[in-house]
């Protein structure tokens, strides 16, 4: 259930000290790899005063009591902190390697019928998983010969609900052509747009913290791997510990998709970058 807003005059939180707030970035370092540094301090403030306002705790120690005894709580500080920006069709090109370029490697050493596993993380609201599945319907001709699984993963609870769900508004939709439109989403109130029923059905959304293994176990592995603008938020030992987990995830030769910004070649030797026509992507070493 949705927290209320509390107006700034029902409740003023108590203040933060710097050591509070060093052992609250602690908590969401431990819990999600997020680092915020000093640089983030106001952002963190606020977000942080929020939360004990609507808590109403006694004091910022009170509050990270309640942090340290309530997993839930500390799920609602870390959803608080994830950002969820996002579109259809973003890094286009990506998606047309992955039709062009990847599956027809993939598909190299499986027959027709066999499962090809696609996962999506961070997937927030559903745009990304979403917009794998549109693409391959749209651009691969052998989409149907294979059992293609989609599943969206992301540490944010809330935001996986709306992905379920389906609701999309015009700025997550503002790079589909108009004929991708008509098909697979039907016209809602409030300038919405929801996905058919059927595409919805066809993309999993489950839980997951790419650096807590634990969280990660009851996934499977996968051939492709699209983690995007994620590891961007994450020290050196975070960084490390996602790309274990995912070489850990990925099955021999499997590939993945990272933000244009970001490459693994820093991070692990366990990859090695791949350059198809359409992108530069990386590929589990064990594949060669």
């Amino acid at each position: 259930m949705a927290i209320p807003p509390i107006r700034s005059n029902d409740y003023a939180a108590p203040p933060l000290s710097t050591a509070d707030l060093e052992e609250i970035c602690a908590i969401i370092y431990k819990r999600s790899g997020m680092v915020f540094g000093e640089t983030k301090r106001y952002y963190i403030e606020r977000r942080v005063s929020d939360l004990i306002s609507q808590r109403k705790a006694q004091s910022a120690r009170n509050y990270i009591s309640i942090l340290r005894g309530d997993l839930r709580e500390t799920e609602l500080l870390i959803n608080s902190f994830t950002v969820n920006e996002t579109y259809f069709y973003r890094e286009q090109h990506q998606l047309a390697c992955l039709s062009h370029s990847i599956l027809p490697e993939i598909i190299r050493s499986k027959g027709p019928g066999d499962r090809i596993r696609i996962w999506s993380m961070p997937c927030s609201s559903g745009e990304e998983p979403y917009s794998i599945a549109i693409w391959l319907l749209e651009n691969w001709p052998l989409v149907d010969a294979y059992n293609i699984e989609i599943t969206g993963s992301d540490i944010d609870t809330a935001i996986l609900r709306q992905a379920v769900d389906g609701y999309f508004g015009q700025r997550s939709l503002s790079r589909l052509p108009q004929d991708i439109l008509v098909r697979y989403f039907e016209a809602e109130k409030d300038q919405q747009r929801r996905l058919i029923g059927d595409l919805r059905e066809s993309v999993t959304f489950a839980k997951g913290n790419i650096v807590d293994r634990q969280s990660l176990a009851a996934l499977g592995r996968f051939d492709v791997i699209f983690c995007r603008n994620l590891l961007i938020y994450f020290d050196e030992a975070a960084r490390e510990i996602a790309a274990r987990n995912l070489h850990e995830l990925l099955y021999p030769g499997g590939y993945i998709c990272l933000g244009h910004t970001e490459s693994m070649s820093r991070i692990s030797e366990t990859f090695e970058p791949v350059r198809f026509p359409d992108a530069i992507v990386y590929r589990e070493a064990g594949g060669k």
